[in-house]
This record gives structure tokens, C-alpha cells and sequence, in this order.
């Protein structure tokens, strides 16, 4: 999940403490929509001329004169109208804040020149999260993505029973009437609307981890509005299910290497070990410490949780050094997360898909098996979330990707993604067929475009959304 907004903001943290159409269409009345632009609440100088708005969409598509939800989007408008192609829609993956500022994140990290002049940038805030309308699980400080480690079985009751609570706590909330309609679908839907009230016939997405998948399942949905389609570290074709959690733990497996070669070129100064083996036998030792004497707030399952999302950008490695550091000397902290920083949006929209057990006992087979197969997380990705336990209950199915539709997206994939693993990316490319190309990208980390320093990845990205130059086929970008 990006450097997506959870990854970020405990990097900062850490920093500071150390299927086919829909039934029913969009939201059609709002065509010709006069939208009121005015500035962005909270977001710092200079805004560049970035603008914010909201529209109203149906709660439930199937009442689309009942009750209705606030959507809340950006535009930062294309910096020469000469060029301007269209507009560009943005999504960064999970998110447990407000994301209406990523056009000038997107900027800051070097966004070309060329695209800048030829979109739109859009930022949007799903239903359920952000500035939309919201829903609230009244989550713990404590809750985690993936969920805690079970060192034993008996790690997986208790985690069971925290995704009890966490499902209950979602469903004796105010918004636990919204949770049945807060789906991939109605976002997809969402989505469209924000396109009829911007009144462009079509538009461009570039999506990361959540995101891509959210534009494939647009370009599944509404493939004729669609025009250039980039997703960026996909998941399988089922999404965000269980088969995505239990793949954090081998993305992590692949990708912990360049943590340790790093480490240990650096064991003058953090004193991790002096091999990458050291390195790796380090990690189990603080964990195994951890495991038995926690420090606070801390204790072996948050050590690993620190670790996947500080991994999931080499740019953060010296950041979880310094966690190591204090893990040793007994001075390691949980990180705090920002004053209405909440996932509850985001575990709605999880839970809402398919392929998530309901039996505890398939947890506890999955977790035995990863724990060898994977041990520096696999007891952790595979272990019991609230989908298990989840109070809603879908009004209608989620939509199966197919290949049908133009051939105009293009699919970009970090070979060692600890956050989306490659494999989800390949399935998705085969699901997508002639639609689709994929670019594999020798480097580590989540996100590739912008977020990795690949420049022939960054190149080619950028290429396709200034230019519509795409490669003619399925290749791979050197490290």
C-alpha cells in the first residue's frame, strides 16, 4: 500500500521519534455540472493554483435518488492550454488521510514537464476515506497492515480476536450503514461521475497498488471512456484479498536482501553487521528480543510491521536503521500516527471483496505454512484481519477484469515489491490480455514511477502519458 500516505507518514513519524458493465450508470446528472473551485483546505504554500471541489453521488446506484455521498477532488489545471490533451486522474493507493494534494507530491517528485503541459492532474478522495464522506471503525493506534505476527498458533487467536473487535467496532459506528456500498464498483462509478462533471468524454488514470487496481477496474467497466491507463504495482485480478495479504510477506522476502547489502555497507555507521547475513540474523534477534521483553509500546510484531513499510522505498533505509539502533539500545518507540489519520475507509473497501475466509482455521493453516515458507513475515501477512469477521454484506458482485476494451494501458512493476509482489502483476497483465503491456523494473520498493529512481521506467511512463508511445511489447527496465 505507496511511498504510498501510510508508508510516508511513518517515515516521518519514525523520523521524529529517531466483472462487465455496471448495472446502472454513473452519476449522469452531473453533466454540465457548474463546479465551485475555490482553494484547498490544508494544503501548504505554493499551491501552484491547485483547486478543490465536491460533488453528490448516489450512496446506492440502484436509488440514485436516495441518499448520496460527498466526493471530494482536485485539479491542478495543465501548465500550457495550448497542449492540453485532457484531464488525469490520480490515485496513490491506500490511504487514511486526505489525499487532495498529490498532484503537487507527484510534482515535487519530478513530474515531466511534458505531462504537466498536457493533463489536468485530478486527485480525488474515495468514498469512505479523506475528504469524502467517511466511514469510522473507531480503529486502535495499535492497528496494523498486514496484521500482528503470531509467533505461535496461539498468536493467531489473539489476532483473531482483535479482528473481531475491529469488525465490530466498524459496525456499531454511525457510518456502518455506508459499509455495504463502500466497494471497487461504486468507486469505479465515482469515478465516472467526477469525468461527467469535469465534462471530459474521456480520461486518462495513473493508479499505484489500490490505485491500479482501481483502473483496471474502471478500464473493465467503462472501457470506452478511458485513454491512456497507467497502473503502477498492481495486484492480482482479485484485488485486495487474501492471496494480496499473504503476498507481503514474500515481496518482503525478496526485497529485505537490498535492506541487508545496504546495511552492511554501512556497518561503520549503524553497526548492523558486517555481512548481509549478519544483517538478516540481526533481524530475527531484535524481533525474538522483542517478541519476549517489548519495549513500551513496542513489541516483535511492530518491529516487523516498521520494517515491511520502511522497506517499501530504499530512500527510507537509513530511517530503519535507526530503528534497529534503538530496538538495540532499548530507546525504540511506536510511531504516532497524525491527529484523524484513519483506515477504516480503507479496511471497508478491502473487506468488501472477494476471497477473504471466514473460517479461522484457514488462518491458522496459512500461517503455520508461511512462517516456514517465509519467516521474515509470513506469520504476519497471513494472519486473521477483520474481512474474516466483516458485518457488511454486499448488494451486488465485485467486477471481474477482463480483456476486452482497447489496448491503451500500460502496467509498470518493481520485480521486488514487498508492498503489490510481482506475481499479482503478472497475473493482472494475463488477465488484461491484448489491452495491456508490462514494464518489469529491476529495482526494489512499492511504487515505481516517480517513487523509484529507475530512469528508464520513469522515461517510459512519462513517454506514454505526454506521447502515446507505449512499448510494442511485454519488457524489462535494467536496474
Amino acid at each position: 500500500m505507496s511511498l504510498s500516505r501510510r508508508f510516508r507518514v511513518l517515515a516521518v513519524a519514525v523520523l521524529a521519534t529517531v466483472a462487465g458493465v455496471p448495472a446502472v450508470p454513473a452519476v449522469a446528472s452531473t453533466a454540465g455540472t457548474s463546479l465551485a473551485w475555490q482553494a484547498c483546505a490544508g494544503v501548504p504554500e505554493p499551491t501552484q493554483g491547485l483547486q478543490c471541489t465536491t460533488i453528490s453521488a448516489p450512496l446506492d446506484y440502484a436509488r440514485p435518488s436516495g441518499e448520496q455521498v460527498t466526493l471530494a477532488f482536485s485539479r491542478l489545471p495543465a501548465a500550457d492550454p495550448a497542449k492540453r490533451r485532457g484531464v488525469l486522474l490520480l490515485n496513490p493507493g491506500s490511504q487514511g488521510d486526505s489525499q487532495l494534494s498529490l498532484p503537487l507530491q507527484l510534482v515535487a517528485l519530478g513530474l515531466p514537464q511534458s505531462v504537466r503541459d498536457a493533463y489536468d492532474l485530478i486527485a480525488f478522495d474515495p468514498r469512505g476515506a479523506g475528504d469524502s464522506t467517511r466511514v469510522t471503525c473507531n480503529l486502535p493506534v495499535t492497528f496494523m497492515i498486514p496484521p500482528a505476527y503470531a509467533v505461535t498458533p496461539a498468536g493467531v487467536d489473539s489476532q483473531a480476536v482483535v479482528a473481531r473487535q475491529n469488525a465490530q467496532g466498524c459496525a456499531d459506528a454511525p457510518s456502518a450503514h455506508l459499509l455495504p456500498y463502500i466497494t471497487v464498483r461504486n468507486v469505479a462509478r465515482d469515478l465516472d461521475g467526477i469525468r461527467s462533471a469535469l465534462g471530459e468524454p474521456k480520461v486518462s488514470f495513473l493508479g499505484y497498488s489500490f490505485g491500479a487496481f482501481l483502473g483496471a477496474t474502471y478500464a473493465t467497466m467503462y472501457p470506452q471512456r478511458t485513454d491512456r491507463v497507467v497502473l503502477d504495482s498492481s495486484t492480482g485480478p482479485g484485488g485486495l484479498d487474501y492471496t494480496w495479504s499473504r503476498r507481503f510477506a514474500s515481496g518482503f522476502e525478496k526485497h529485505f536482501p537490498d535492506f541487508a547489502a545496504w546495511a552492511a555497507s554501512q556497518n561503520a555507521t549503524y553497526g548492523l553487521g558486517s555481512t548481509p547475513e549478519a544483517v538478516k540474523a540481526k533481524y530475527f534477534a531484535l524481533a525474538a528480543k522483542l517478541d519476549q521483553t517489548p519495549i513500551e509500546t513496542v513489541d516483535g510484531a511492530t518491529f516487523r510491521w516498521i520494517n515491511e513499510a520502511l522497506t517499501q522505498s530504499d530512500a527510507t533505509f537509513p530511517l530503519l536503521a535507526q530503528v534497529w539502533q534503538q530496538a538495540d539500545d532499548g530507546t525504540i518507540a511506536r510511531p504516532p500516527l497524525p491527529p484523524g489519520f484513519d483506515f477504516s475507509g480503507l479496511l471497508a473497501i478491502v473487506c468488501n471483496m472477494d476471497g477473504w475466509p471466514k473460517n479461522v482455521d484457514v488462518y491458522r493453516h496459512a500461517v503455520a505454512q508461511d512462517r516456514t515458507r517465509f519467516p521474515l513475515l509470513g506469520a504476519a501477512a497471513a494472519n486473521v484481519w477483520a474481512c474474516a469477521f466483516w458485518p457488511a454484506h454486499k448488494t451486488e458482485p465485485q467486477v471481474r477484469i477482463t480483456d476486452r476494451g482497447p489496448s491503451n494501458i500500460l502496467m509498470v512493476q518493481n520485480l521486488r515489491d514487498n508492498g503489490t509482489d510481482y506475481p499479482g502483476g503478472v497475473e493482472m497483465r494475463r488477465t488484461l490480455g491484448q489491452r495491456a503491456r508490462l514494464l518489469s523494473v529491476d529495482q526494489g520498493g512499492h511504487r515505481a514511477y516517480l517513487f523509484g529512481t529507475n530512469a528508464c521506467a520513469n522515461s517510459a511512463v512519462a513517454r506514454y502519458l505526454a506521447e502515446g508511445v507505449r512499448p510494442a511489447a511485454d519488457t524489462t527496465c535494467p536496474a
